[in-house]
Formats: C-alpha cells, structure tokens, sequence
C-alpha cells in the first residue's frame, strides 16, 4: 500500500480567500459571520450568517458573472488553483495518473433559486439555458478537471455533511491502492440563497443569535459557505517531483447509523473514529487535537462528546478539543473539507484553534472544549470529524511526515 501524503491546500471562506486567511480567523477567534437578508423571504428570523464578504465577492466578481458557472463551482476552482500553486503542480503531473473527487451538499444552489423564482414567482418563460449544467453536483469537480486537464476518475460525493470529508477520504483510498498517482479533493458549497435559507430555518436547528457548539446556552448552528481543496499525492509521486510535503494522510474512517436521518448515534460516531485509528496504526493517545463537527445544535454536541469519550476516555485523555464553525460557520457540503484545512494548519503549527463564543460548561455535556482562546499542543497527529444528516460519519487523521 502507497503512503499518501499532503502538498497543497486552498480556501475560500468567510475569512477571505486562502488557506492562510482561514487559518488566522480560526486562530484568533475572529468570526466571519455577518448580517444576510434575503429579499424572498418575507418573514426572515435568523439574520446572520458565514457568507463571504463583499470584499471577496469583488475579488471573484468576474469569475461569478461566469455564465457557465455556478458559484459554487467557482469557489472550488478559487481554492483548486491556490492548492496547485502551493503543490506547485505543472501541466505534465495531470492527465490520466490525477483524480479530481469534490463532494457538495446542494450543488448549483443560486441557479436553482434563481430559476426557481423566476418560473414560479414571476412566471417567466425564458430562463437560464445553462441551468441544469450548472446546477449539475458534478460540476464543481468536472470544472476542475478541465481547469487543469485531470483526465483521471472523477467523482462527486453527496453526502451531506460529510461530504468534504469523504471526497478526501476516497482519494486517499484510491492512492493508497495506486489507482492514481494524484488527487485534487474536497467540497465547495454555496448554498446561502433564498429557499435554501429559509428552509434551514424552518428545520429549526440556525441560532438567530451567536453560534456557541458545546456552551450549555448553545441554542443551534450558523450556515456558511466556501470551498476546501487538497492535493494528494502518493509518497514516491512526491518525492520524484521533488515536492514540499505539508504533512502525511495516515487515517480515514467512514459508516453510517442505519437509523434516524437527522439524530446522530454516539456508537457509530465513535466508531467511525476507531476505524480511522486503527487504519492510521495510532493510538488515541497520539491524537493531540480534534477538530469536531461541533455544530451548536443541543443534539450534535451532546451525542458527539459521548462519542469522543468512547474513544479517547471519559477524561478525553488530554487531548484538545474544539470547534471552529463559529468563525467560518457549517458550510454543509464543504465543511469537512475546510476543516481538514484548519486540521492541517493546526498540525503545522502545533496550535489548537479556539471554540469562540462559549460561555459556560455544560453540566449534561461535561466538556471543557478549548475556549475562547488558542492553546499549544504538541502531537504527531490530529484528528477531523463530520457528522452528517442522513448519519453518515467521517473521520480523517493527519500526521506529521517522518520521511
């Protein structure tokens, strides 16, 4: 079996575009969470959410007036390029040996709203002629592939919020085996539309306040939107080009709950993470720091420490834990792979990013999460999770690479 390792990575968040701009809002606790209004809904509750500034939106304004494109498909290919430059990939480590896997939640969620509106609000007849190529959950990932010439396989997970998690996951698979040599992998999501946003809102899950995962006043999630790239490369493939190794993909775990759509069930959720483990030949105790689902919903937080602690023990043996959705917000789709992102960074630098906004120790939770502040860590390993509607769970552990 190949070693897979990790030689770039690209973000487009609510922190800005770039990994390093993610990695410094995650850092220093500074939200990317702002006010939205939605002129289609009328009775709007939540008012907030992580959508990209008008800064950035400027930054990709040609690229979104695209009329093959989709946002979301331009936000995968934002974060594609800066994770190739940093690789510093050339045209000849494409073609056939390079996968292209990028999983997305909605899909072309603007293009849909947009058609949506304006056949059955407005009645118009004419409507964009692009819609279904562009609303396609492919499209990010084939978009991709011609931006760079992968003629590889190509695949387009949908599974919620796993999605990112998983497109990662399946191309370490496929390297691992040597069905390729190379893979840009991820999720891109842009779903902060009209009909999207007001049926999150009816869910009943989006706090109309700040987003406080494991705070015992935490009242529910803040939607973001983004996109998360990687390139994976099998060690000899890295090595021939000489590449600058960020650090080594030595565990992925993935199953599902087989029960209720929208609770998460604590004894797969650890599973998942054990099966992850075992894959990496580590230990608990070589974990440092996980960056958790941590959605801010009473639900999730409750049953994902329970989850944790079956794992790492009823003290979490140490370990760090924390969320950083409050900064960046629940990107759906992409979330997975913007928090293996965040995993990365805080690998490298052996700094454990902080819960903002928590208050105060929940008595039925018991977890003490890093709060408010960053804290230092020293560990060869940390530890991402998603943990999906639909209970589909997804674990990734990142490593230090040893040579």
């Amino acid at each position: 079996m190949n070693r897979v390792v990790l030689t770039g990575m690209g973000a487009v968040s609510a922190c800005g575009l770039g990994s390093d701009a993610l990695w410094a809002a995650v850092v220093d606790g500074q939200s990317g969470v702002r006010p939205v209004n939605f002129s289609n809904i009328s009775n709007q509750r939540v008012g907030q959410a992580a959508a990209l500034s008008s800064e950035t939106l400027e930054a990709l304004g040609e690229e979104l007036a695209h009329r093959m494109r989709d946002p979301v498909a331009v936000y995968a290919v934002r974060a594609a390029r800066e994770a190739v430059a940093q690789a510093g990939l050339e045209a000849d480590d494409f073609g056939e040996t390079c996968g292209v896997i990028i999983g997305s939640g909605f899909g072309g969620a603007k293009t849909l709203d947009d058609n949506y509106m304006a056949f059955g609000v407005e009645s118009k007849m004419r409507l964009d002629p692009m819609a279904i190529p562009k609303i396609m959950n492919n499209a990010s990932a084939s978009w991709v592939s011609i931006e760079f010439g992968a003629t590889g396989p190509l695949y387009a997970p949908s599974s919620a919020c796993s999605s990112g998690s998983q497109a990662i996951g399946l191309a370490y698979q496929m390297l691992k085996a040597g069905a390729i040599e190379r893979c840009l992998a991820g999720g891109s999501e842009a779903c902060l539309v009209g009909g999207v946003f007001r049926v999150w809102e009816l869910l009943r899950v989006m706090t109309a306040d700040k987003n406080r995962p494991f705070s015992k006043d935490r009242n529910g999630m803040t939607l973001g939107e983004g996109a998360g790239i990687v390139v994976l490369e099998t060690l000899d493939s890295a090595k021939a080009r000489g590449a600058n190794i960020l650090c080594e993909l030595v565990g992925y775990g993935t199953n599902s709950d087989a029960g209720d759509l929208l609770r998460p069930n604590p004894e797969r959720a650890s599973a998942c993470m054990q099966a992850a483990l075992r894959d990496a030949g580590l230990n608990p105790s070589d974990v440092g720091y996980v960056n958790t689902h941590g959605t801010g919903t009473v639900a999730n937080d409750v049953t994902e420490v329970c989850a944790l602690r079956a794992v790492f023990g009823e003290d979490l043996g140490g370990v760090r834990v924390s969320s950083t959705k409050p900064v960046h917000g629940h990107a759906l789709g992409a979330a997975g792979a913007i928090e293996c992102v965040v995993a990365v960074q805080a690998l490298r630098h052996q700094m454990a990013p902080p819960t903002i906004n928590f208050n105060e120790v929940d008595p039925k939770i018991g977890l003490d999460p890093v709060a408010n502040s960053a804290c230092a860590f020293d560990s060869r390993a940390v530890m991402s999770n998603s943990l999906a509607f639909g209970g589909i769970n997804a674990s990734l552990i990142v490593a230090r690479f040893d040579g």
